[in-house]
């Protein structure tokens, strides 16, 4: 029986399962991540809040924008670190951990001026 995909389960050797695991959890809390992300968007346009709206919708866009990208991280991060196990190689870096975590503050900022001014 083929697994999917065949880019990552079509090469090297099974690995551990436990570090299988551990990898699915990653992209679980990556995709928890995601929809949280995605949440904050929609919520900070669906309530009235007393914040410019200019700079609330931009706030908006950014937080769904950033659940994108966290949800793209969660499969190739999942995908880059399962073929790196059943090759028995180093697992990658963080791709988008740091743009999210610039996103979050810029967003979060953006929410500061919007009460203030």
């Amino acid at each position: 029986m083929a697994r999917f995909p065949r880019a990552v389960f079509g090469v090297g050797d099974e690995p551990d399962a436990r570090f299988s695991f551990a990898n699915e959890r990653t992209f679980l809390a990556w995709i928890r991540t995601s929809l949280a992300l995605v949440a904050a968007g929609v919520a900070l346009e669906a309530l009235e809040l007393p914040i410019r709206a200019e700079l609330r919708f931009a706030a908006a866009l950014l937080f769904v924008a950033l659940g994108i990208a966290a949800a793209s991280q969660a499969w190739v991060g999942w995908a880059q670190a399962e073929k790196s196990l059943r090759l028995n190689r180093a697992l990658p870096g963080l791709a988008v951990g740091s743009v999210i975590a610039a996103g979050v503050i810029i967003a979060i900022i953006l929410i500061g001026l919007g009460l203030l001014l």
